[in-house]
């Protein structure tokens, strides 16, 4: 399995530990459940939180996040939401094609226009999923 994210912050309900993995093939809830048990009897042999927390361990979903540069060469090909930390042609966010990943740019059709962006400047992004007419049944003439 692969570790691809890992918050810690205050919610609503409290301190709360989310763990993000996935694995080829995808992630099930019984690998979610595999690892909230090891990780749960981990953190509490090792007493590294100190503050009541909730642990949700959970896959990427449809829309992952893209952390590393080894994410942004695995997805090129695929849609993805880019947000900057400084302007790139007077924008922040970006939307379009992965189109490649080398020497520390990334390279997007942002819907018609080709852009490469530094990976030191990528501050978010992540898969974008359409949702459309795929997977959908046609209804049949009656």
């Amino acid at each position: 399995m692969e570790l691809v994210d890992v918050t810690f912050r205050r919610e609503a309900q409290g301190w709360v530990l989310r763990v993000l993995i996935d694995k080829p093939g995808g992630v099930v809830i019984d690998d979610c459940g595999y690892i909230s048990h090891q990780l749960s009897d981990l953190l509490d042999v090792k007493d590294i939180l100190h503050y009541p927390y909730h642990l949700e361990v959970s896959s990427p979903g449809i829309n992952r996040p893209l952390k590393r540069e080894a994410d942004f060469r695995r997805f090129i090909g695929e849609r993805i939401v880019l947000k900057t930390a400084a302007l790139i042609d007077n924008r922040k966010t970006f939307k379009g094609k992965l189109t490649g990943y080398q020497d520390g740019m990334v390279y997007m059709d942002d819907d018609g226009s080709p852009v490469a962006i530094p990976y030191n400047l990528v501050e978010k992004a992540n898969l974008e999923y359409r949702f459309g007419t795929q997977g959908k049944r046609q209804k049949k003439a009656p």
